[in-house]
């Protein structure tokens, strides 16, 4: 944590409530603390209290860096008069959803269900059975603009409590059946290329082709579905594909989205353009932005792009490292002077930091202006929120100044900035950390450490992998969910195994320390035996020993997060590929028949199951390269295939004249293959058949479908 870094703490003892949630380690939950509504934390006793009272449970989701969150405990949590009414006819309860997303996924499919829209504040309330009969988002306290307060809508639901008692419970009993029928699997399809096709073409109608992007506002990153994008056009040499991620990359990196002096993007767009953010930064994002950016570098070889992910990195290296090496979850949106203030910028200030000539430039490439292009309530005049549409040659042309003049100006002028805003309010720091998004994150930094040949990214990534491994581990070998201030808890969710397993086998790629490999078929063992469900195929959310919600959930959307099933689809993939193991296959192809009905319905909101059909489809070439680990040869031949853009390739190094034990029992496949003569040697089987072993580079590459031709920069 850096030391203009503020991280949620505990209230001071000297305000006036206090409730249950004050002994919680989630920072969410302790926003909430002294809030004069009489919270209880998720559990048994507010249920058995609700029964036992005859009163409905009001229970409330959302999470610490939440901007709505933040505005519905203002206008109501913290009011004593609404207050009251909770406390007098409801049982509360607050969640932190990125502590039991368990919990939040459940509830959030009833608000979707009801209402056909989700979001958070989740706002449901529930029997004593923790059934819902009621389900919406944020309330404001009172009635506004056609939407419902707060306020109204307790004294409604006290009186139908009352007097419609009856009518409720079956109400209740109807929601949850529904919720039950709607997690009934099929098995009728077999996924083939005809999803991958289809799930192009709802793309293309949905691309926006001025701004970029995927449908209107609000509009979210989807970095899986640009990822899919590229594994598209791969595939199929379809050059629309490659230009909807193109443009997209390139409209988001200029937006008011993306942090234009610090790095890192905000959650989501409130507009078409890419330029008003809700501006929380969250792990997540950045970890499969850095994905997105550093696989379309590979396939371009634009400079941007790389530039684009390697200041993603920085910023998260820079604000969301622990000082154990893990990462931290996120950056609020709101700091002293309201939603967004740490970002936003008036024509006077950036003059009074740069002077006049300066300002000329920094106005040109950061689109600012007198009268502001942020005009939201309370956010003051003139204010703008940073954007970098143009590229240095038109600004310089637009100023009659030099490109060369204007690129040594702007990294000054990004300076001075950037030091100036450090002595503003900093947004407040989510400083849990969290086992699922810290394996996208060190997913992430072992692909770019690999793709971009960076040994700090790669040590990061071990460093934070061994926090993993070694802290957020239970006595008996399974993983934990969260960790805050010295103490791991919360036992893991499907998440936290499919996303620390996909994390390990990027590492064992970007290492070749199969002891990586070892770990990764570990915890995919025990997530099997735990998650699985046996007899209508899927992995569940919770294990097999987790509490027992309304209904057992199996995620396949893929939505701001890919979803468990996905990334356990991918995984089952490599390991199948990387180990020989035809077992693995065979469970990666039942698990894609299990979710084949939703995802032919729906294939763009599945882009990340579709990334990992299109390897299961294949060809996917396995590549062995046996040679002396420090020789040149075998060096150019790694650095070589890593810079290329190959999503259908997994390479797997084994020292010359090294009998590895390890890597043989994992891989068997490996036992005999040598380097004559101690020579760099790639061996390549793809399908069913295997290539001559080859010690040429452009033999190698040429198998693998690159080009011949090597660009200039790449050869030396």
């Amino acid at each position: 944590m850096k030391p203009d870094q503020q991280k949620y703490k505990d209230p001071q003892d000297t305000e006036k409530y206090s409730n249950r949630l004050i002994h919680e380690k989630s920072p969410y939950l302790l926003q909430h603390a002294r809030n004069p509504v009489d919270w209880f934390p998720w559990g048994d006793e507010p249920f058995v209290r609700a029964e036992q009272e005859n009163k409905p449970v009001f229970l409330s989701i959302g999470y610490a860096t939440c901007h709505w969150c933040h505005v519905m405990a203002h206008e109501s949590f913290e009011d004593t008069a609404i207050a009251t009414i909770l406390n007098t006819h409801f049982i509360c309860i607050k969640v932190d959803r990125e502590e039991r997303p368990d919990i939040d996924s459940v509830y959030m499919s009833v608000c979707q269900m009801m209402t056909g829209k989700g979001g958070w504040p989740l706002t449901v309330f529930l029997t004593p059975e923790k059934k819902p009969f009621f389900a919406g988002t944020y309330l404001p306290k009172e009635n506004r603009f056609g939407m419902t307060g707060l306020s109204d809508l307790l004294h409604r639901i006290i009186q139908v409590w009352q007097e419609k008692h009856v009518d409720i419970l079956r109400s209740a009993d109807e929601i949850a059946a529904a919720l039950h029928q709607e997690q009934e699997p099929s098995h009728d399809n077999i996924p083939d290329i005809s999803f991958l096709t289809a799930g192009y073409e709802e793309l293309v109608l949905r691309f926006d082709a001025e701004y970029g992007g995927f449908g209107s506002a609000p509009k979210f990153p989807a970095p899986h579905t640009l990822l899919f994008l590229l594994r598209f056009w791969k595939r199929t040499g379809n050059e629309r594909a490659l230009a909807m991620v193109k443009k997209t990359l390139h409209a988001m990196r200029g937006g008011g989205i993306y942090d234009q002096l610090g790095g890192g993007f905000h959650r989501y767009s409130t507009d078409a353009q890419w330029l008003v953010p809700h501006f929380e930064k969250m792990l997540y994002d950045q970890a499969l932005l850095v994905m997105a950016y550093t696989e379309a570098y590979q396939a371009t070889r634009n400079p941007d792009f790389k530039k684009t992910a390697e200041d993603i990195i920085l910023y998260v290296f820079f604000s969301l490292t622990s000082p154990e090496g893990a990462f931290f979850s996120a950056e609020d949106a709101d700091s002293a002077g309201g939603e967004g203030a740490f970002y936003l910028w008036t024509t006077k200030e950036i003059e009074k930091i740069l002077g006049k000539e300066d300002t000329i430039i920094a106005a040109r490439v950061f689109g600012i202006t007198p009268a502001g292009n942020y005009q939201e309530t309370g956010s003051g005049p003139e204010q703008n929120i940073l954007t970098c549409k143009k590229s240095i040659a038109e600004a310089a042309s637009s100023t009659g100044i030099s490109k060369a003049y204007i690129e040594i100006k702007l990294a000054s002028i990004r300076a001075m900035l950037f030091d100036a805003r450090k002595y503003r309010s900093r947004p407040a720091l989510d400083d849990k950390i969290l086992t699922d998004w810290n394996g996208l994150f060190i997913a992430a930094l072992a692909l770019a450490a690999r793709a971009f040949g960076n040994e700090h990214y790669l040590s990061a990534a071990r460093r934070a992998m061994q926090f993993i491994i070694t802290r957020m581990r239970a006595p008996d070998g399974s993983l934990l969910h969260r960790y805050r201030e010295g103490e791991p808890a919360i036992p893991a969710f499907g998440d936290d195994y499919a996303f620390t397993i996909k994390a390990l086998i990027e590492l064992f790629e970007s290492t070749f320390d199969a002891g990586y490999l070892a770990t990764a078929i570990e915890l995919n063992t025990w997530f099997a035996a735990h998650f699985h469900d046996k007899a209508r195929g899927g992995f569940f959310t919770t294990s097999d020993s987790a509490e027992i919600l309304l209904v057992k959930k199996k995620e396949i959307y893929d939505g701001a997060i890919p979803s468990c099933n996905s990334i356990a689809f991918e995984n089952l993939v490599r390991l199948a590929h990387l180990t020989g193991d035809a077992v693995y296959e065979q469970q990666a192809f039942e698990l894609s028949r299990t979710f084949a009905a939703p995802v032919i319905q729906s294939p763009s909101a599945h882009t990340w199951f579709l990334c990992a059909l299109d390897s299961a489809i294949g060809p996917v070439h396995d590549v062995v390269i046996v040679g002396e680990r420090d020789g040149k040869d075998t060096k150019s031949m790694i650095n070589r295939l890593r810079e290329q853009y190959l999503p259908h390739a997994l390479i797997v190094f084994k020292q010359f004249n090294d009998d590895n034990p390890l890597l043989t029992r994992l891989a068997p496949f490996t036992q005999d293959l040598n380097s004559p003569g101690g020579k760099a040697t790639a061996y390549v089987c793809c399908g069913q058949a295997c290539a001559v072993p080859v010690t040429d580079l452009h033999q190698l590459l040429n198998i693998l479908g690159c080009p011949s031709q090597l660009p200039a920069s790449l050869g030396k």
